[in-house]
């Protein structure tokens, strides 16, 4: 018998990937169908069970704070807020649309429940400490947290955050690294080579908890393990690009791909029974 709490992330999660699907679509446009499905998991136990917010009042001052560095991949995080409450699942339908709130990148000036404006890559990390560090001068005890993409730790600006939060002893920010080992042009030690990461973090004084990605029953325990941390702590969460959809998995070319009707269709498919079954589950649960 599984944990009601898993059981409703691992459901938010197969709906993430079937919304990820749909709004890509297969009328010739690309998609960001592989880094955002390699996040799936970590969003839905994020925004299903463990962060706090309000979605009908997206200011809330005693929310947790969310970042998504690798902001290209926001239709994963416009699904986790859609199937949460932010704004309509239909609107989802709307990416990229001229005048849509939902774009390639998140806008935090157009959607409310965006915290920042992302995708330049590098830059999320940084943005998180601040906001850390103000809720710790406000004497709010609430989170921050912030997905980065392992290709995205490439940029020098990411490691200057890492010292910064050691510096000031950011117990409120756990870091996320979506450890699918490709980026856009290939894979990751290919382009520029990452080394131990959880090493690479311990040797700049954060507390790095390594896992597996896709599994909720770890992603769980790794959250709850970094509430206790006196320091700054980053989750290596190893992931498959592609997750989900065996056409696309570990398949560089679906970094920002076009899905052929035949894939389309078969990826609503695997969804559609994901969710079933889970809904099962849950049920004898």
């Amino acid at each position: 018998m599984q944990n009601k709490d898993i059981i409703k992330a691992k459901i938010l999660a197969a709906k993430i990937r079937m919304d990820i699907i749909k709004m890509i679509g297969c009328d010739g446009q690309t998609g960001h169908l592989g880094g955002s499905s390699s996040s799936a998991d970590i969003l839905a136990a994020l925004y299903g069970v463990k962060m706090r917010f309000d979605p009908q009042n997206p200011d809330w001052e005693q929310r947790d704070k969310f970042i998504y560095s690798k902001g290209h991949a926001a239709i994963a995080q416009y699904a986790a807020m859609a199937e949460t409450g932010y704004f309509p699942v239909e609107e989802l339908m709307t990416l990229k649309e001229l005048g849509s709130r939902l774009q390639g990148h998140p806008d935090r000036a157009k959607l409310p429940g965006i915290e920042a404006g992302t995708g330049s890559l590098g830059q999320g990390l940084s943005i998180a400490n601040g906001m850390a560090l103000a809720m710790r001068l406000d004497k709010v005890d609430r989170k921050v947290y912030c997905i980065v993409g392992d290709g995205e730790i490439n940029e020098g600006q990411i490691w200057e955050a890492v010292m910064a939060a050691n510096r000031f002893k950011l117990n409120n920010i756990i870091a996320i690294v979506d450890h699918n080992k490709l980026q856009a042009t290939g894979p990751c030690d290919d382009v520029f080579p990452l080394g131990q990461l959880a090493e690479k973090w311990r040797a700049f004084g954060w507390e790095a908890i390594e896992i597996d990605g896709h599994n909720m029953e770890q992603i769980f325990n790794a959250i709850d393990s970094a509430y206790t941390q006196k320091g700054p702590v980053v989750i290596i969460a190893n992931t498959v690009k592609g997750k989900g959809f065996e056409f696309a998995e570990g398949v560089p070319a679906f970094h920002n791909g076009m899905m052929t009707p035949e894939q389309y269709n078969v990826a609503i498919t695997v969804m559609e029974r994901e969710i079933s079954r889970l809904k099962s589950e849950g049920t004898v649960a």
